[in-house]
């Protein structure tokens, strides 16, 4: 793991609480692991994140995001969701495979719905012109696609396309 990822974690796991954790599984109901992180501790990790490796660009972002996903952990991706709402303008329209394989990965909509409304959508809405068109037919794609979530994102975007 990168020194990021094991910076997000450790400090995730730091803030963490058994109560917490037993009243996210229970709130959220999925099959993910959790540490009992709050919304804010998560929210305060990126920040510092953001201060402790500054210059971070597209590349590290959207590594370090991925690494975050990788464990079944909700607060971690949590953490990645966080992550890309406050790099949105980073992205491109290449990212759209990764953020697909997130949502297909979600397993939750407290996942699923902030990363269509807050990552992708943002996302989809500043692009234009060769970049839209290729984001249109991903969409186009999602709006047919047997996945929930995929097909909620499309519809999204709809209106933008």
């Amino acid at each position: 793991m990168s020194d990021a990822g094991e910076f997000v974690d450790a400090a995730l796991q730091l803030e963490a609480t058994w109560q917490r954790a037993l009243a996210d599984e229970a709130r959220i109901g999925s099959d993910l692991q959790f540490y009992g992180a709050s919304v804010g501790a998560v929210r305060g990790t990126i920040r510092a994140v953001a201060l402790r490796y500054r210059g971070l660009g597209h590349d590290e972002i959207t590594a370090l995001s991925s690494e975050l996903w990788r464990a079944p952990v909700y607060e971690r991706r949590l953490a990645a969701v966080v992550l890309l709402q406050t790099h949105v303008s980073l992205l491109d329209n290449s990212d759209l495979t990764r953020l697909e394989g997130f949502l297909r990965e979600a397993r939750t909509p407290a996942l699923a719905d902030p990363l269509i409304v807050d990552v992708i959508v943002p996302l989809f809405e500043a692009l234009d012109g060769a970049s839209r068109a290729r984001a249109n037919v991903a969409v186009q794609r999602w709006a047919r696609d047997s996945y929930p979530w995929l097909r909620q994102a499309a519809r999204h975007l709809v209106g933008l396309a």
